[in-house]
């Protein structure tokens, strides 16, 4: 705590071996405000792609359709003969008949809202809740097979995995575009922070023979770089969250509402943003000052 004290508070007199304004002090607040502000949308889009895609996962597991042809004959009857299955199933909780405009719903993504539902040879379809337990997706499909020919039953657990998969492989993408951004900031930071040692040799001579140790010199590059990157960062943070609140909410296919952005605990990372800038500026300028500093001894 008292370390963290005394890198805000800093040394004045040390404070003078660094310019508070130049080339590298406008260089470190920039690039740190613009990866920020790539941070933030890096994870908006990282979270609300996974989020949407486990969302699209849960649902899958809780549910299957039943298909009934279109061309079926006696459909009515089908229809009813179906429903007595799956309630007579152990394991399955409900089965509900989509209404006409439930499936006009479905299609309207392709085909637009005003789908004429029932004058197209669209399958009836059964939408199947299952229990806790679950039911025996093999055996409940031989039921039909002998009772409604021509009755498919859609699992929709086929289609979890590929969608479990895509969110995994979003997240991993959303760490390893942090990871470049943090990669990117340390080198643009230790470039500014060896631009200003080069321009202050004359100074930093001067206070070792002044008898100023390497520890004390480089900690007053290390408080003014630490300060403006984080500094810098918090600039690009609040640009970033003002854009995703004038961004509009979108409306995915399946009627899911997707909330483009930062959702509950998401929000601390609006804090850890700037806390992990100004750690990387921390790191990045202490190894750069004391490389430098040996250089010119």
């Amino acid at each position: 705590m008292k370390a963290v004290i005394a890198l805000i508070l800093g040394d004045q007199l040390a404070d003078r071996a660094v310019p508070p304004t130049g080339i590298s002090a406008r260089l470190t607040v920039f690039v740190a405000a613009a990866m920020a502000f790539l941070a933030i949308f890096a994870l908006a889009l990282s979270l609300t792609a996974g989020r949407v895609a486990s969302g699209w996962a849960d649902d899958l597991a809780r549910s299957a359709t039943l298909r009934l042809p279109a061309d079926l004959d006696q459909t009515n009857e089908a229809l009813r003969a179906a429903v007595n299955v799956l309630q007579t199933t152990t394991g399955v909780a409900s089965a509900r008949v989509l209404e006409p405009e439930e499936q006009r719903a479905l299609l309207a993504p392709w085909f637009g809202p005003d789908v004429p539902v029932e004058t197209l040879p669209i399958p009836q379809l059964i939408e199947i809740l299952p229990d806790e337990d679950g039911y025996d997706l093999d055996g409940l499909r031989a039921r039909l097979q002998a009772e409604v020919p021509g009755a498919m039953v859609d699992d929709h657990g086929a289609w979890r995995e590929p969608l479990l998969r895509a969110a995994e492989r979003l997240r991993l993408t959303g760490w390893s575009v942090l990871s470049l951004i943090g990669a990117v900031m340390a080198a643009m930071i230790t470039l500014a922070a060896h631009a200003s040692l080069a321009a202050n040799a004359q100074v930093i001579r001067v206070l070792r023979l002044v008898g100023a140790r390497d520890v004390y010199i480089a900690g007053a590059f290390v408080r003014r770089f630490t300060l403006r990157a984080g500094f810098g960062a918090v600039i690009g943070v609040v640009i970033g969250v003002a854009v995703l609140q004038i961004m509009p909410q979108a409306n995915v296919a399946g009627g899911m509402d997707m909330a483009f952005g930062f959702i509950g605990l998401d929000w601390t990372w609006v804090v850890v943003i700037p806390l992990a800038s100004a750690i990387v500026a921390f790191v990045a300028t202490r190894a750069a000052a004391f490389r430098r500093l040996r250089e010119q001894t």
